[in-house]
């Protein structure tokens, strides 16, 4: 049967909580008030949201570690994926890369018109198939173009679409959604160059409500995660200006 989408609130100004509940009752969520970091984390392991948004200024607790307590609480859980907005006063864009790169699905600045904050709870909920209720995801991705060759046997790349999952020389890689979207259409591309704009229209799926620097952000996570297991080894390659590819003559083993 259907039920509203739950959307739980990290956030200690109660004029903004307010407005917040108001606009999301109004949409037809339900909307889960936390006025402290400790109260969402107990909230969130009762019953994990559809959503959550994440106020990154909370008194006893910065946003972007509550962010990465419910991530690994998330993966404690073993459910699908909570997708999580940050909300903040600071529109530094440093702050929104820093929210980004942990794997944020988006980024709001204060003052916002709670309108442009529901319609961006909406998307990010259509994109990661939670919008209607249910525990089941969708895959946020569209699948790799027909005319794809597959990896070849000597990639350091083993995918996995049905868990989406991707190893590396073995060793399996734990990867944001939109970590794997990206590195799944390279893997499957090797040497092809995509631009930003094509991994945003492939990724993203809603190529207007992103730009250009969450691909050059999620780029860079995946680059620290790779260098984890192998070092000495860049697979992906970047063309100034125009975007990026994955090497075709990687090695297939490490010492």
């Amino acid at each position: 049967m259907f039920s509203p989408p739950r959307i739980l609130i990290a956030e200690d100004e109660s004029g903004i909580a307010d407005t917040l509940q108001y606009v999301l009752k109004t949409d037809g969520f339900v909307p889960v008030w936390c006025p402290t970091a400790e109260e969402a984390i107990a909230r969130f392991a009762a019953e994990p949201p559809a959503l959550a948004i994440l106020d990154v200024g909370l008194p006893d607790m910065n946003g972007f570690e509550l962010f990465k307590r419910l991530q690994a609480l998330n993966r404690a859980q073993g459910g699908p994926e909570v997708p999580m907005l940050f909300l903040t006063a600071r529109s530094d864009e440093i702050d929104r890369v820093v929210g980004l790169e942990l794997g944020a699905d988006d980024y709001i600045a204060k003052p916002f018109s709670p309108r442009e904050l529901v319609a961006r709870v909406r998307s990010i909920l259509r994109r990661s198939g939670r919008g209607n209720g249910h525990a089941a995801p969708t895959p946020v991705h569209p699948p790799a173009p027909a005319a794809a060759p597959p990896a070849a046997h000597s990639s350091p790349f083993a995918l996995d679409a049905e868990r989406m999952q991707i190893r590396y020389y073995g060793r399996l890689l734990e990867l944001s959604r939109y970590e794997y979207g990206l590195l799944k259409l390279l893997v499957q591309r090797p040497g092809r160059v995509f631009t930003r704009d094509e991994l945003l229209e492939l990724v993203w799926d809603d190529a207007s409500e992103s730009f250009d620097r969450t691909v050059d952000a999620h780029v860079k996570t995946l680059r620290a995660k790779l260098r984890a297991v192998a070092p000495d080894v860049e697979p992906i390659r970047t063309l100034r200006g125009t975007g990026y590819a994955l090497h075709e003559d990687l090695p297939p083993h490490v010492q």
